[in-house]
């Protein structure tokens, strides 16, 4: 176990998930983690909980076309999981198969997709009861405006329509059973109702394109957005553009609107080329693909799901500025 990945891991355990010493936990990994995994099964061993761990090439090869059923089954019995591993492509859907035990059962699930060391050395070392408490000031604008807006200085200009029936959601790394979140976690959330406008790309884009990619702040990538659906993506990088555009029509709702976030964690600067922190750090970021309908309440599922990030958003609930230039101003 290396030192440096302590101070997270024991936020991951003891902070995030609250892990208790009579509770059973499925810890999934692989071979790219194993150091993490390492520190963060030391914590579960010093909170004296009893887990299972599952290395993924060793019960599957990769990329996984199904989650392992000796690891669903795991999950059946678990009051508590931990998935810190790297994406591989179109593994989306064995991850989907894991999350679905994790919210029928109500387990507390923490989702460290491309978890790396310098994550667990940033994002994960941020005070996240503060993050929390950001995060729920935030959903009780969000929630009763009819629109959110956000700009930013490379042009995006984006407008979501909310949806009256859909949920609100709070991931910000406070992990409970009705929820299950990433870490590190920070970030409010729901399905919107309509999406219109330009946004552009950059930060990152997400899946395993994150890790293939990288941060697109010299080469971005613009996409337009007409009733909720992608129009239009352009990017210098011609690579990323058609294979971005792929992804995002390889089902029937793979180019639609299924997410609209405003990151919340304030231990995050800036983009760090990983989707799994670059979503959290606070601004807009939207994705394509699954709703999460069994949380947001969305009819509509999408076997994808792609985030896209961007940089310095100034962001309007109705008419009240909640962020200038990145910055929270949510007392103005």
């Amino acid at each position: 176990m290396e030192p440096e990945l302590v101070e997270g891991a024991r936020n991951a355990v003891s902070v995030c998930l609250r892990i208790q010493p009579e509770e059973k936990v499925t810890l999934i990994t692989d071979e790219a983690s194993l150091e993490i995994a390492a520190a963060l099964a030391a914590e579960l061993d010093k909170a004296g909980a009893t887990y299972r761990a599952w290395t993924l090439e060793d019960v599957a090869p990769r990329p996984l076309a199904d989650m392992p059923r000796a690891v669903l089954d795991d999950l059946e019995t678990s009051q508590v999981s931990i998935f810190a591993a790297q994406a591989q492509a179109n593994e989306l859907p064995s991850r989907m198969q894991m999350t679905e035990v994790v919210s029928r059962r109500k387990i507390r699930h923490a989702h460290m997709v491309n978890i790396t060391r310098q994550i667990m050395q940033d994002g994960m070392r941020a005070d996240f009861h503060e993050v929390d408490r950001i995060s729920l000031q935030v959903m009780e604008i969000t929630q009763v405006a009819a629109f959110v807006r956000a700009k930013t200085p490379a042009g995006t200009d984006l407008t979501a329509e909310m949806h009256p029936d859909y949920k609100w959601l709070k991931t910000s790394g406070i992990i409970s059973a009705n929820t299950w979140g990433n870490l590190p976690g920070g970030e409010v959330w729901t399905t919107p109702g309509e999406v219109n406008g330009t946004f552009v790309v950059d930060g990152v884009v997400g899946d395993y394109l994150c890790a293939k990619y990288g941060d697109l702040y010299r080469e971005p990538l613009t996409i337009r957005i007409r009733q909720n659906r992608l129009s239009d993506a352009h990017c210098a990088n011609r690579a990323l553009e058609d294979e971005f555009w792929r992804y995002t029509h390889s089902d029937e709702n793979s180019d639609r609107v299924g997410e609209f976030a405003i990151g919340t964690n304030i231990g995050v600067h800036d983009v760090i080329g990983n989707i799994l922190q670059d979503e959290k750090i606070p601004g807009v970021h939207i994705a394509f693909g699954d709703p999460y309908g069994g949380y947001t309440g969305a009819p509509w599922r999408c076997s994808t799901h792609i985030d896209v990030v961007g940089r310095k958003f100034d962001i309007w609930a109705d008419d009240r500025i909640i962020m200038r230039g990145g910055e929270f101003v949510l007392n103005a």
